[in-house]
């Protein structure tokens, strides 16, 4: 509080001698006068109190030095009390338009300094606006009080009010700015030393020669040539100095009848002029300083975007060429845009050396199969086409791998139609171990599924035998072991056929193409009722709704589809005909979402997470057999395709899985959904 008052007392003791000072040059029989610093200091003044805690004391201040000094020299109360109206308002209107023009300069609620041009034509706005305000009432209260006063009259209250703020108030953002933030000395070199004094002599000189002289010559406006210089090559807050300091002197020499400006007949016109004068060395000085700034900002800006945009070009670089796998851009007309190292030895180090893509001959390419490959289907060529290649396989076979190399190609056109981006992977070991693995689970199945072959077959001739024997005790309790002996031979090989099942959906190569999903749900549940007739069950009955086409393996497709479907049926209630709904609903980006809803018996609360787990039996106890691999290769299938999958209860009764794959790619297809749904 002590602080804010010691602020407030001095800028009251700055505002009154600046208000004597103007009221030293008032005109004659008007009361009226020809420079008002005051002006400039309050609008200052307030501009730097604005978050004072006692700021309201400060308009307090201001009314009494106005009526105080204006009294004291000569002016009636009345017309004191119209200029504490016209001061206070002056100051309101530049404040408020200020602030709303530029809230972030410091001083207008902001604490950015006055650094572009924009702020000085928004704080020349606000100024003229202030000005306006004050000359409403000023001028007219003049001559309510004295009888006369002259649109000249006006026009000099106008122009010194605001040449007055435009100085001062620009003097003080800039050094206001620098004292808040703390001022920064930096060492200037000897040469822009030597400038700087170089300048202060010629304006001093040319002033002097310009105000000082009589030699009637109209050289004031030539003198801007010194203002031009300091905008142009010194800092901006010694501009605004220098501008101050200029005007200043044109002012005092013009007031006393001296310099151009002092020919003129008219005390009021060549107080105008003078300050139309200074008001421009102003505006010049500091447009072209703070254009200047503003360019030199851009500039480094520039600069060092350019520069992160180097380093970043750079890093990228570096890290595309340090991968192991290829990455490459192909230009529209087959020639390389960019290819890392890699791309190059996944190739066997074989190059076209015309920088453009050779035949896949030229390469060695071939399908896995070893079939040539053709150059409609190399993968930037189908990319080109419109299509997106997703892990297409190749066989490498060249000199520089004699042994082959398999590898994954991807492709994908870019924005603009710039070319394509080639990523080449190499699976050679993954391929070697699916194969691997395949091989194994061919082992496994002969040497698991045949002694089970041999037991099933040595079981029915046994159940020959004593279906011909005499009805005894011990003729029944041997058909019934022999009947646990056939039971516990069909779980093992639903066990062994599920787990084979379970690993050729977790690790063979999928073959995704578009599937006209109907067709094969028709399919599929065509073989359900088949086989419920052969078994002498009754046929479940299906609903099916529209069926969108999916982007596919249409073997592991049609696997997903059969366990839902055979989930379904078999986790009904005895006595119950399955009724099972299948439909798409609808598409959600680049996937399909499929609902398959049954009248089953449910699921248990809290297991419809963990039904998708292996070996997992929701219904043990039921008498419902089963392996609980089922529902796991369903969600390994999904997810392999990109999709999800999920359980939920069927509000009629059962269950309801929700599952979601890739949608169908090729036009022709999707001019096929249409058909069926329109028909």
């Amino acid at each position: 509080m002590i602080g804010s008052l010691g602020r407030t007392l001095a800028w009251s003791v700055l505002c009154l001698l600046a208000t004597f000072a103007g009221r030293l040059t008032i005109m004659d029989g008007t009361s009226l006068s020809l420079v008002w610093p005051a002006a400039g200091v309050t609008v200052l003044w307030f501009s730097m109190q604005r978050r004072a805690r006692l700021r309201w004391v400060d308009p307090l201040m201001l009314a009494a030095i106005t009526l105080v000094v204006n009294m004291a020299t000569g002016a009636p109360l009345v017309l004191a009390l119209w200029f504490v109206a016209a001061n206070l308002t002056q100051v309101a209107v530049f404040l408020r338009v200020h602030a709303r023009l530029s809230p972030q300069l410091w001083g207008a609620g902001g604490d950015a300094p006055l650094a572009r041009s924009a702020d000085l034509w928004r704080l020349l706005f606000a100024t003229v606006a202030g000005t306006l305000a004050g000359a409403a009432i000023g001028p007219p209260a003049v001559w309510l009080v004295s009888g006369h006063v002259s649109w000249l009259d006006a026009a000099v209250w106008f122009t010194r009010n605001t040449v007055s703020i435009l100085l001062i108030a620009a003097v003080g953002l800039r050094v206001g700015h620098h004292w808040r933030g703390g001022w920064q000395v930096r060492r200037i070199p000897p040469l822009r030393l030597a400038e700087y004094a170089a300048l202060i002599v010629c304006s001093i000189s040319a002033y002097a020669i310009g105000f000082a002289a009589n030699h009637g010559l109209p050289l004031a406006f030539p003198l801007l040539a010194v203002t031009v210089w300091a905008g142009l090559r010194l800092h901006t807050t010694f501009v605004v100095l220098h501008d101050l300091c200029l005007g200043s002197i044109a002012v005092l020499f013009t007031l006393h009848g001296q310099g151009p400006f002092a020919v003129i007949e008219s005390f009021q016109a060549r107080a105008l002029v003078a300050q139309v004068f200074v008001g421009m060395v102003a505006i010049v000085g500091l447009s072209i300083a703070l254009g200047r700034d503003e360019r030199a900002e851009l500039l480094r800006q520039l600069t060092d975007t350019g520069r992160a945009a180097a380093a970043q070009a750079q890093l990228l670089t570096t890290i595309v060429d340090s991968m192991s796998d290829g990455v490459a851009v192909v230009r529209t007309d087959g020639s390389w845009a960019m290819r890392n190292p890699a791309s190059v030895a996944l190739l066997g180090g074989v190059t076209s050396g015309t920088g453009t893509i050779a035949d896949p001959g030229h390469y060695g390419l071939f399908h896995p199969d070893g079939t040539p490959l053709p150059d409609a289907d190399m993968a930037h060529t189908r990319a080109l086409a419109g299509e997106d290649v997703h892990n297409m396989e190749l066989l490498v076979r060249n000199s520089g791998v004699p042994d082959g190399r398999i590898v994954s190609v991807s492709a994908r056109r870019l924005l603009g139609d710039d070319g394509v981006v080639v990523v080449f992977h190499d699976v050679t070991a993954e391929r070697r171990q699916r194969d691997e693995l395949a091989s194994f689970a061919g082992v496994v199945a002969h040497d698991l599924l045949n002694p089970l072959t041999t037991i099933d077959g040595w079981a029915e001739n046994l159940d020959d035998t004593l279906r011909g024997m005499p009805d005894t005790a011990a003729q029944r309790d041997a058909t019934d072991s022999l009947s646990r002996i056939v039971r516990a031979s069909g779980r093992m090989r639903h066990l062994i056929n599920d787990l084979l099942a379970y690993t050729t959906t977790r690790n063979a190569v999928i073959a995704p193409v578009d599937v006209r999903l109907r067709d094969l749900v028709v399919d599929v549940t065509t073989a359900r009722g088949d086989l419920a007739a052969s078994g002498a069950t009754p046929a479940p009955l299906f609903a099916l709704g529209r069926l969108h086409d999916v982007h596919a393996d249409p073997v592991l497709l049609r696997q997903l589809v059969d366990n839902l479907i055979g989930n379904a049926v078999k986790y009904t209630a005895p006595g119950v005909v399955p009724r099972i709904e299948i439909c798409s609903v609808r598409i959600e980006g680049d996937l399909v979402r499929v609902e398959i809803t049954d009248n089953g018996i449910g699921i248990p609360a809290g297991q419809h997470e963990a039904i998708f787990n292996n070996f997992h039996r929701a219904h043990r106890s039921g008498g419902y057999a089963g392996t609980g691999l089922g529902l796991a290769i369903c969600k390994r299938i999904v997810e392999r395709h990109g999709g999800s999958i999920i359980a939920t209860d069927n509000p009629g009764g059962g269950s309801r899985f929700v599952f979601t794959l890739p949608k169908a790619t090729r036009r022709e297809v999707a001019h096929a959904v249409k058909a069926n749904a329109r028909s």
